[in-house]
């Protein structure tokens, strides 16, 4: 029997946010171009070294982008949930980009330590003036959103996180203006992989912990079997299993024994009722009798 899922959920802010990243892209691609050639004209690993970063960010937007416009791809035969799984493959790989941005700016840093070069920090200061303008910008456009998707979070965390950067930036730039210690450029360019490193962390965790079908952050197995079991019409559950089709939709199998197959349905719309509410959007439950059910086997 061929038989595949073909559920529409709307997710309001999945729709709204569209508009979001594209203006993210645009803004962010514009200053990576302005930040690298400042960058390379004034010989500032900072200011190198946070467009780069800048720039990973750029290809984790658009590849979320792309994720989310995948998401809308209908189910298929051979795709029984569409190509939803995509969101969670897109944040782990943004969160491996970022890694290796860090490694990067590790790198550069430890030689600039070694062999400092005279810098204009007042170019600088300007240059991260205006990244913080962008930046902070467009981690609000991502604030109302950011609880409800990964891909969503990490973008926020990371135009956050970049807002700060450029803060450092700004600094160093007025240190240098001021006193001529050059050493400050690697030191914040340092600081700059620290604070991509810390923010990337939890993604990275996260995006494993899904593509491996954990079960999500912020839902708990205990407290979804406590509130079946609240039902006194279920007796007991067990093969309880819960994983994410994306980074904003959970599904959940369970077996729940009951006495008497008589209110069955009622039961199991009710039961798929508040797991929607504790977001878990795809319900599958396996009804059984008392004594029907034995490990391993088909009963």
């Amino acid at each position: 029997m061929g038989h595949y899922h073909d559920h529409s959920h709307h997710t309001p802010h999945i729709e709204n946010i569209n508009r979001a990243f594209i203006w993210g892209i645009g803004l962010n691609l514009a200053f990576v171009i302005v930040e690298a050639g400042a960058g390379l004209y004034l010989n500032s690993l900072a200011l190198l070294s946070d467009a780069g970063h800048n720039l990973s960010d750029v290809v984790s937007l658009i590849l979320a982008l792309f994720a989310f416009r995948l998401m809308k791809v209908k189910a298929s035969v051979n795709y029984t949930y569409g190509y939803k799984k995509s969101t969670i493959l897109v944040s782990l790989l943004n969160a491996i980009i970022l890694l290796v941005a860090v490694g990067v700016i590790f790198s550069e840093s430890i030689e600039k330590l070694k062999n400092p070069q005279p810098i204009e920090g007042n170019a600088i200061a300007w240059v991260a003036g205006i990244g913080i303008f962008i930046n902070a910008f467009t981690a609000w456009l991502f604030f109302k959103d950011r609880k409800h998707d990964l891909n969503i979070k990490g973008a926020y965390l990371h135009m956050a996180a970049d807002t700060l950067v450029s803060v450092g930036v700004l600094i160093s730039g007025i240190i240098i203006q001021y006193t001529n210690w050059y050493m400050i450029d690697p030191i914040i360019g340092l600081v700059v992989a620290i604070v991509i490193l810390i923010s990337t962390w939890n993604l990275l965790h996260d995006s494993l912990r899904l593509s491996l079908d954990g079960v999500p952050v912020g839902i708990n197995p205990d407290k979804i079997k406590t509130l079946i079991l609240e039902d006194n019409r279920v007796k007991e559950i067990h093969h309880l299993h819960i994983w994410a089709i994306s980074t904003t939709q959970t599904a959940l199998t369970a077996h729940i024994v009951i006495d008497s197959f008589a209110d069955s349905q009622n039961l199991k719309c009710h039961l798929k009722e508040i797991l929607r509410k504790a977001n878990i959007q795809h319900v599958t439950l396996e009804m059984e009798l008392p004594g029907e059910h034995c490990d391993g086997n088909c009963c």
